[in-house]
């Protein structure tokens, strides 16, 4: 008999306080419904266990039959039959699942709901060989934000209870990187020993009101299969306080200098990678201020993902999941050919579109992104690049909605990673029409698109964008830059919208889709359905690029969430699209008839 195989890998951490059986779930977050005949069950003894991090990935594979040993009574959730229990092979299996709202939930993290959907609708399309990588389920989140509340003696990190203002403290989410936890415990005894005061939203008063914690996979001094375990942790304070004058300062210094003395790099283990304070006094959620100051430790944080090194600061926007978002880039490169001109728009940091110039030997790659504190991480990845990367990078602090077309003309594939909103309607609409622009060569033999601009919002747009572009190496000269993108790659974090810019762009009849492949960058998230009537509950919620975790909403429905406002799809697609080549139309026009 033919059995998938759950292929898992698996890394030890002991932990002596979780325990099994865990509390029963409430009937909204489990589900009933039966395993199916392909997965397989698994026997979790009623014991303190060990804490695995596990990568599962459903393949293919020759097994003989062997009877899997029966769930025990106390692992079933009440009025549940053994018969109707969901496979556990890959089940979350925390212990905070049943108030935490970070997770929804629990079984099948391997395969959500919303990829069948996702295959079905890419099927309907002419794209049958949707692909579909599970990625890492357990201790995946290297990047967090947790509120601080309760008082010094028993403070609270964590998430707000869904349709609360009540932090739930998740000392063992199963979706955070082990050091995360481990860095919150130290946070947590820390501001007990220095009786530091959790933030009260209701007097405005306390000292600490969020942490953000970082963690960095690299560290060249380790083999490469023992630096994702090891990962260091980057610690970002949230001050109440203007800056680092106010009067509680002394208190913001003590404990910087706790958790360096404790998890630096002259600690017994070094956990913490370096210490930073956010500086904020609004009453409302936005989490960070505009204010930052780096306090001990490393100032520089790299990663290494999609073949480069990228310096991300406290600041700037980080993917949640490196592992998934690593898988991502590798992926996409394959659909990038050598020597091309790339521009990838909404780019953040430029990390897509760097990782493409150094391992495609790209002769030009333009990277714009609208929020200019993402220049001096661009600036600081691009140093680290090998000389021998001979094109053009630059890096653009530009409004892709304003004139979209001056920035898809002269490159070959262009990128786009817009937020969860999808596309802007001024770029669509420059796809679809992209095909009907004709090249018309001008008296100097080159070739000429866009018409001599005259409306000034443009023109001061364009003259703002060179103020702060960054260009690295050589200016391509070589390229005709009036030339038309053959490819479009779409990298979609919000499945409704992608839906919408998808159907768009092919009704237009300038693009085809070629390739989908999905990534599972929030293991035991909200299917769709649950994420559309949350969003339906929240009320208006303000979806930004800025990366200021804005949020409004009658709660942070989840501090851990992407950084789209808080609410998300689990999966991330990649669409590949090809342009549409006009035929020639031949033969005689036909008379009209009088």
């Amino acid at each position: 008999m033919v059995r998938p195989s759950c292929t898992i890998e698996i890394f030890i951490l002991l932990n002596d306080d979780i325990h099994y059986p865990f509390p029963p779930r409430s009937p909204e977050k489990f589900s009933t419904r039966p395993p199916r005949a392909t997965e397989m069950s698994l026997y979790t003894l009623p014991i303190r266990p060990t804490y695995p991090i596990i990568t599962c990935r459903v393949s293919p594979a020759t097994a003989p039959t062997v009877a899997s040993p029966p769930i025990p009574p106390s692992l079933l959730p009440p009025a549940t039959s053994a018969a109707t229990v969901p496979s556990l092979t890959c089940a979350l299996q925390c212990p905070h699942f049943e108030s935490c709202s970070g997770c929804t939930h629990e079984f099948n993290l391997h395969r959500p709901v919303i990829v069948d959907e996702a295959s079905n609708f890419f099927k309907g399309l002419g794209v049958s060989d949707f692909t579909f990588d599970s990625c890492r389920l357990w201790g995946w989140r290297c990047r967090a934000k947790l509120a601080v509340r309760g008082s010094s003696e028993n403070p609270l990190i964590g998430l707000y209870q869904e349709g609360t203002h009540n932090v739930v403290d998740i000392p063992q989410c199963k979706a955070h990187h082990p050091n995360i936890n481990a860095a919150v415990e130290l946070l947590r005894k820390g501001v007990r020993e220095l009786n530091i005061e959790p933030y009260d939203e209701d007097q405005g008063t306390g000292d600490l009101r969020y942490v953000q914690m970082a963690v960095t996979t690299h560290n060249t001094a380790l083999p490469a299969v023992e630096r994702y375990r090891n990962g260091r942790v980057q610690v970002a304070l949230v001050w109440n306080s203007r800056n680092e004058k106010s009067s509680n300062s002394d208190k913001l210094n003590a404990l910087a200098n706790f958790l360096w003395r404790n998890g630096g790099s002259r600690s017994k283990l070094h956990l913490v990678h370096s210490v930073w304070a956010n500086f904020q006094t609004s009453t409302n959620n936005i989490i960070f201020g505009n204010r930052w100051r780096h306090l001990l430790g490393e100032r520089d944080f790299w990663e290494h993902v999609g073949g480069i090194d990228i310096s991300l600061d406290p600041s700037s926007f980080g993917q949640a999941n490196t592992r998934a978002f690593d898988s991502l880039l590798r992926k996409l490169h394959k659909y990038v050919p050598f020597g091309a001109s790339v521009a990838d728009l909404y780019a953040g940091a430029g990390v897509i579109g760097v990782s493409l110039a150094a391992t495609k030997k790209c002769r030009s790659v333009k990277c714009i992104e609208i929020n200019k504190e993402s220049k001096p991480s661009f600036e600081k990845t691009v140093d680290r690049l090998p000389k021998s990367i001979e094109g053009s990078i630059s890096w653009h602090n530009a409004d892709t909605s304003i004139d979209p077309l001056s920035w898809l003309v002269g490159s070959d594939v262009i990128v786009v990673d817009p937020p969860r909103k999808g596309l802007d309607t001024t770029l669509i609409d420059a796809l679809r029409t992209i095909s009907s622009h004709k090249v018309k060569p001008s008296l100097k033999g080159s070739s000429s698109i866009i018409k001599e601009e005259k409306r000034p919002w443009v023109l001061r747009e364009r003259e703002r964008v060179k103020e702060f572009s960054v260009q690295v190496g050589r200016e391509t000269i070589s390229e005709d830059p009036q030339s038309l993108p053959e490819t479009l790659i779409y990298i979609s974090c919000g499945w409704e919208s992608f839906k919408e810019d998808c159907k768009s762009l092919l009704n237009s009849k300038s693009w085809q889709l070629e390739k989908a492949h999905g990534f599972n960058f929030f293991p035991g998230t909200q299917s769709l359905s649950d994420e559309e009537s949350n969003i339906q509950n929240l009320g208006n919620l303000k979806c930004t690029r800025t990366r200021t975790q804005t949020y409004k909403r009658s709660k942070p429905f989840d501090l851990l969430s992407s950084d789209c406002g808080g609410v998300y799809c689990s999966i991330e697609v990649l669409a590949v699209f090809k342009r549409s080549l006009k035929k020639k139309k031949t033969g005689k026009k036909k008379k009209k008839q009088g």
